[in-house]
């Protein structure tokens, strides 16, 4: 895939210095509309009881007991390859949204409430993002999900507050849009909107930065996300080809058979959508 983003690697795999760590903030996790960046707090994000494997037809995403299953040999021909791409055109949970895939400003996704009704999320994953937790607590984790479903007026307002603090770092307004745009998508271009994203932290830890992916609550989800059709959106090393920095909390909804793909070889979705149509 050619680079859409190539003038932000060398800044994303510098470590965060002093000043820009110190602006991550806590989340608050009580408020239903709690602020969050690019996906998590005030700029502003689960154990295994056995595999779990989501519905993907569209409609509930009911959790059922993963089945070992394997394909005749052969079967992936050409046509089947063609017809997939065609349906994941098609399927909700594989929507694209980024700064250059933005969705339409009255986009509104069936929404419900999770996590004790202090989030909502989109109403036919939200049961494999509450399975995920309660597994997740039942190994004796503590996640807390600290940004879910944002309106546009919601985005709109963190990114200005981004772009207003480096604003009063001395930027120009192109600079200063394009330094919040790292950390807080624009409005219309973030996950967030689509109501298919979770940015998920440790109870014990709930600065959004790089200490997260030290956590229990992380180090499970890593290893065990794909089983309930999540994926980690913005991994490290794919910033020139997502456009959005590393965030080791930001979790996308993308159903079953896609996020373990997605995550045993690597990808973002970029590479994965695009692996679609060669």
């Amino acid at each position: 895939m050619a680079s859409k983003y190539r003038h932000l690697k060398e800044r994303e795999e510098r470590p965060l210095s002093g000043r820009r760590a110190g602006r991550w903030k806590k989340c608050l996790p009580a408020l239903a509309l709690a602020l969050v960046v690019g996906g998590g707090c005030l700029m502003t994000q689960l154990p295994r009881a056995g595999a779990a494997q989501v519905a993907q037809d569209g409609g509930s995403a009911a959790v059922t007991k993963k089945e070992e299953t394997s394909l005749p040999q052969g079967e992936e021909t050409a046509v089947q390859a063609g017809a997939a791409l065609k349906e994941a055109d098609s399927l909700w949970y594989l929507t694209l949204v980024n700064f250059e895939t933005p969705i339409d400003p009255d986009f509104q996704p069936p929404l419900t409430w999770i996590q004790d009704g202090t989030q909502r999320f989109d109403s036919r994953a939200a049961g494999a993002l509450e399975a995920m937790l309660a597994d997740m607590k039942d190994q004796g984790l503590s996640p807390i999900v600290c940004s879910g479903y944002r309106t546009r007026e919601t985005q709109e307002g963190l990114y200005k507050n981004q772009v207003d603090f480096w604003l009063g770092q001395g930027y120009d307004q192109a600079s200063a849009e394009a330094e919040a745009a790292l950390l807080v998508a624009r409005p219309d271009t973030s996950e967030h909107q689509l109501g298919l994203a979770a940015d998920i932290v440790s109870a014990g830890n709930q600065i959004l930065d790089e200490s997260q992916e030290q956590t229990p609550e992380q180090q499970w989800l890593l290893s065990h996300c794909q089983e309930y059709g999540f994926i980690l959106r913005y991994p490290s090393g794919k910033t020139e080809l997502t456009g959005v920095s590393y965030e080791p909390w930001h979790y996308r909804y993308v159903g079953v058979e896609a996020a373990g793909k997605i995550m045993a070889q690597g990808l973002c979705l970029e590479e994965y959508l695009e692996g679609l149509s060669l």
